[in-house]
Order: structure tokens, then sequence, then C-alpha cells
């Protein structure tokens, strides 16, 4: 069986973060595992507070994973600072890890801050260079880039920026734009792949990003492309979306257990 570690925070609401993630790896047939790097205070409407673990626990759970059952790909989420970050990157070296995605989470879907400015910089110089991919939204490309992020003309000036400064695959999403919900990947070679996509018209879109990265991750431990990960992955979300899932009083969760039914 395929493995995939997961790296990110706990969410006690269930719809994001750890939780969303092995229910996402779950449901894709594969062996999900979990390293926690915070616990936060949150539900549908919003978050109310955040613990950090310990950076050396954190460590101590990545030798746990990688000298026992070694993941065939990782997904990170959520790291919540820069002494984390240094840990888990020093850890991903340290055991050459593979096709790792990361979800640069720097702002919660009902807007809350999770990752300071220090932080922000640490994740860009030690993560994204381990990464086979990087998933921004594009708030969070626009903070990386350095550039308006907008338009479908802004997404590939900024995707091409970051894919190059970065030496890693990007696939910046969406689903901000005005006009529609396509996805772009840009490869490190300035190779571009459009996703179109339908919007789904639901306010239901808590953990959105940490389920597209997951099953992105399963994909590329079941051995897939990139361009065939993305593909599946964001038909397993629009899926889990047009269920209509609908819990809690704010931005709901989406449904990650859909095909079971």
């Amino acid at each position: 069986m395929k493995k995939v570690l997961t790296i990110a925070g706990s969410d006690c609401s269930g719809g994001a973060g750890i939780q969303a993630d092995i229910k996402t790896i779950a449901v894709h047939g594969l062996y999900a595992m979990s390293v926690i790097t915070a616990l936060t205070v949150q539900n549908t409407t919003g978050v109310s507070g955040v613990l950090g673990v310990d950076p050396d626990f954190v460590g101590r759970q990545l030798d746990c994973v990688f000298t026992d059952i070694p993941p065939d790909a990782v997904k990170i989420g959520m790291v919540f600072s820069a002494d984390i970050i240094e840990a888990v990157a020093g850890r991903l070296e340290r055991y050459g890890a593979k096709n790792v995605v990361v979800d640069p989470v720097m702002v919660a879907t009902s807007g809350d801050s999770l990752l300071n400015e220090d932080a922000v910089r640490t994740l860009i110089r030690r993560l994204f260079p381990l990464a086979a991919v990087i998933t921004p939204n594009l708030p969070e490309a626009a903070k990386i880039s350095g550039l308006p992020v907008r338009t479908k003309d802004e997404m590939e000036r900024a995707g091409r920026e970051i894919a190059r400064s970065r030496s890693c695959a990007v696939l910046l999403k969406g689903g901000h734009l005005t006009d529609g919900a396509d996805d772009l990947l840009v490869s490190p070679d300035g190779r571009e792949t459009w996703f179109p996509s339908r919007r789904v018209d639901t306010r239901n879109t808590h953990g959105t990003g940490c389920t597209l990265s997951s099953a992105i991750a399963c994909g590329l431990a079941a051995g897939k492309s990139l361009e065939r990960s993305v593909r599946d992955a964001k038909d397993y979300l629009t899926g889990a979306l047009l269920d209509g899932l609908n819990l809690g009083k704010g931005s709901g969760p989406v449904n990650h257990t859909y095909r079971i039914k």
C-alpha cells in the first residue's frame, strides 16, 4: 500500500488541516500518517486560537515516521512558525523525502492569519526548494511573487516568476477569480497547463485547499504524473463540493467521503 504523510495543524471541527488530509488520503485508498505542527481552536466561523507544537517534538514525530514507514509522498500544510519550518525542512532533507506537496497556508478560509511574516520568509526559503509542487491561492501567490494576481494574465506572469525563482512547479488556484475558477500549473521549465473548472455555487469551502493538496499528494504517491495528479485531485474536490454537505454556521466543510456513499 502506498503511504502519504501529512504535516499540518489540527482542526478540531474536522473540516481542514490534519483531519481533512487523513479523510482525503483514506478515501483514495492510501495509508495516511500525520505529524501535527499546531493545535487550532476553530470551527466554520473562524479561528480563535492556535497553539504551536514544540519544534523539537515536531522533529521527533518526523523521525518516527521516516525511520519506520517511509512515505511515498508528503503533503505540508500549516507549519505555524519559522522554527517548526526549519525542523521540518531539516528532516525532509535528511531522509530524502520525495513527492513533496506544499500548500502555503497563510490565511484561513475565514480570513484569519495563520502565518507571520518571519515564517512566510522561512517557508519560501526552506520548503519551496524541496517541493515537487506548491499550491497557493491568488492572494498567497501575490505575497510569494510580489506581483498583483487578479486575472489570468497576471496568474501566468506570477506563475512563471515563482516557478523560475523557486525552482519548483506551482499550481495557482483560481478560486478568487471573478470570471471563473480555472487553475494554472507552471513547471520550472516554463511549461504551462490550464485546468478549466466550473465554479460551484456554495459557501461551504472550509478546507478546500487542504483537500486539494492532499489529493495531489495521493496521485504522486500512486505514481501518476503531476498533471494527472492535479486533474484527478480537482475532479475529486469538485465532487466533494457538489455533494452539498451543509454543516455549521459559517463556511462549512466539503464532504470528503462522498465517494463512499
